[in-house]
C-alpha cells in the first residue's frame, strides 16, 4: 500500500428535517388539535482512530464526505428519521487542521480515539410545541437547521519514542530491522527508504520503545534537496533522536564529519524545538574498520565532531553493539517517563502550589 501522509478533504454534515405542520383529523374528533412531528437531526462526521491503519491514501482520491440528512416530520406526532453518521478511520498520529483557519480540530493520539469533524444540523419542530391557551390550532413550523461544512487537511505524524537520522545509506533500515521485526526494504544505493517504517523493539516481556526509520537525508534537504525534509515531522513527537554515522563509506574521499554536521544543521533549519530533542550518537558499520585502527579512527571522529554526548559504537549488520544500545535506551525512556509522571503528579498536588511543602508533609 502506498504510504501518503498528508491529504485534504471537505466534510458535510447532513441538514435537519424540516418540522410538520399538521392537524388531527379523525372521525368524530371536531378540534384533533396540531399534531405535526418534529424533524430528524442531520448525520455528524467523526474521525477515529485506528491503529490497523498507517496511511492517507483512502483520502488521497476521496476528496468529499458528506452525512446523510434528517428526514422531516409528519403527521400523527411521525419524527422524523435522524440522518446516519459517517466514521473516518484514520491512523493514529493524525493531526486535522481547519484550512480555513488553520487551528487544530483533533489530534488522534490513541486507538479508539473518536472525535467529531462536523456537527450535524438540528431537526426542526413541528407545530405540536406552538400549541399555548391562546393559540389552540398553531401553523407555525421551523426548519431544520444546516449542517456544518468544513475543508480539512490531515497531517500524518507516525507516534515513537526514537527516531532514527542520518544520511543514505548509514545504515537505518539495517538497525531497525536488526533490533525490532520491521523488514524493511534494504540495498546499497541511496534512498532505498521512500516512506518511515516502524518497529516495536522489545527489550523484556514487559518493556519496549518503537522506532522509527525516515528516509536519509543529505545537505540542502531543507530546501528541498533529495527527497526533502517532508518526512522530518515524523519526528517531532519523539523523545529521543539516534543520529547514525556511517564510520566506513564507499567512497574514501567523504568527509564523515561534514556529513555529520550538515545533518544537525538540516535538523535546525526545519526545526528549533526537533533540533532542541535529545540526541545521541551513534557509530555504525565499526566491524569494517580494521580493529587496531578503530579506538584512534572514533576518537578522532568524536574530536573533529566536537561531540560531547553519548556515542555507541555499533554493527547493525552483525549486531555487535545494539543489544547495549536497546537497554540504554530503554533505560532513558523510563527516566524520561518517571519524571514526567512526578512533574504531573507534583502539579496536581495543591501543597506544591505554593512551593512550601516539607518533606514530612510528603511522607505522611
Amino acid at each position: 500500500m502506498k504510504f501518503i501522509d498528508e491529504a485534504r478533504i471537505e466534510v458535510v454534515a447532513g441538514h435537519g428535517g424540516a418540522g410538520s405542520a399538521s392537524m388531527r383529523r379523525e372521525k368524530f374528533i371536531e378540534f384533533g388539535g396540531p399534531d405535526g412531528g418534529d424533524g430528524g437531526r442531520g448525520g455528524s462526521v467523526y474521525a477515529i482512530a485506528d491503529r490497523n491503519i498507517n496511511t492517507l491514501v483512502d483520502y488521497r482520491f476521496s476528496k468529499r464526505h458528506q452525512a446523510q440528512n434528517g428526514e422531516p416530520g409528519r403527521g400523527s406526532d411521525c419524527y422524523g428519521k435522524a440522518g446516519e453518521d459517517i466514521e473516518l478511520r484514520m491512523p493514529v498520529g493524525t493531526i486535522i487542521y481547519d484550512m480555513d483557519t488553520n487551528d487544530v480540530v483533533a489530534d488522534l493520539t490513541h486507538h479508539g480515539q473518536r472525535l467529531c469533524l462536523a456537527q450535524g444540523g438540528a431537526g426542526g419542530w413541528g407545530n405540536l410545541h406552538f400549541k399555548s391557551s391562546t393559540n389552540r390550532a398553531p401553523r407555525q413550523k421551523t426548519p431544520g437547521r444546516p449542517g456544518e461544512e468544513r475543508k480539512l487537511k490531515l497531517e500524518l505524524k507516525v507516534l515513537a519514542d526514537v527516531g532514527l537520522l542520518g544520511m543514505p545509506n548509514a545504515g537505518k533500515s539495517t538497525l531497525i530491522t536488526a533490533v525490532s521485526n520491521a523488514r524493511p526494504k534494504i540495498a546499497d544505493y541511496p534512498f532505498t527508504t521512500l516512506h518511515p517504517n516502524l518497529g516495536v523493539v522489545r527489550v523484556s516481556h514487559e518493556k519496549s520503545f518503537v522506532i522509527a526509520d525516515i528516509p536519509g537525508l543529505i545537505e540542502g534537504a531543507a530546501e528541498g534537496a533529495g527527497l526533502g525534509h517532508r518526512f522530518l515531522r515524523h519526528l517531532q513527537r519523539t523523545n529521543l533522536l539516534l543520529h547514525l554515522v556511517d564510520m566506513a563509506p564507499f567512497d574514501d574521499a567523504v568527509d564523515i564529519v561534514a556529513e555529520a554536521r550538515a545533518i544537525v544543521n538540516e535538523l535546525k533549519k526545519y526545526d528549533q524545538d526537533l533540533f532542541d530533542k535529545p540526541r545521541w550518537l551513534v557509530l555504525n558499520k565499526v566491524d569494517m574498520i580494521d580493529p587496531q585502527e578503530r579506538a584512534s579512527r572514533i576518537k578522532k571522529f568524536s574530536k573533529d565532531y566536537g561531540w560531547k554526548g553519548p556515542v555507541f559504537e555499533i554493527s547493525a549488520l552483525t549486531g555487535e553493539g545494539c543489544k547495549e544500545l536497546c537497554y540504554a535506551i530503554q533505560k532513558d525512556l523510563d527516566e524520561r517517563r518517571q519524571a514526567r509522571d512526578e512533574a504531573e503528579e507534583h502539579a496536581a498536588d495543591v501543597r506544591f502550589q505554593n512551593g512550601t511543602v516539607d518533606d514530612e508533609e510528603i511522607n505522611d
